[in-house]
């Protein structure tokens, strides 16, 4: 059954509550914010990254995945909503970002779940080093 225009409507303006969340949780841990819906390759509209940060501390370039979920779950894993065929999307685009920028530095991979609704009070999970790239030295697994 498809979705009336006021439930994609109300699916949309969560959505972009909760990145204004994670934005301003970054930008409290001292991040620059390069970019917001990076869409790194015109021929692949799939291919999104929400939140492109820098982080002075550490000199490193940080690609963000952003959650939003009205509330926790109790028989829900954390990050739930991505599975393969999202980390393998998140990858090409991050690539994709990273030789279109010409950014050869460090560089990470965090999730942000934001939970709560607009107008109300947000909980925030900053999953930080997710591993999506190749070298699992510098990244972990969060699904062990």
């Amino acid at each position: 059954m498809p979705q009336r225009p006021e439930a994609a409507n109300a699916g949309v303006e969560h959505g972009r509550w909760g990145e204004d969340v994670a934005v301003e949780h970054l930008r409290s841990l001292g991040y620059v914010i390069v970019e917001r819906n990076s869409r790194p390759c015109r021929w692949d509209r799939r291919l999104e990254i929400d939140v492109v940060a820098y982080d002075r501390k550490t000199d490193t370039m940080v690609f963000v995945e952003v959650k939003q979920h009205k509330a926790h779950s109790d028989r829900e894993r954390r990050l739930r909503s991505i599975d393969r065929r999202k980390l393998d999307l998140l990858r090409k685009a991050c690539r994709a970002w990273t030789g279109r920028n010409r950014w050869r530095g460090a560089r990470r991979f965090d999730v942000v779940e934001v939970f709560g609704e607009p107008g109300g009070r947000a909980e925030i999970d900053h999953v930080e080093r997710v591993r999506l790239f190749e070298r699992p030295d510098r990244y972990v697994n969060w699904a062990e």
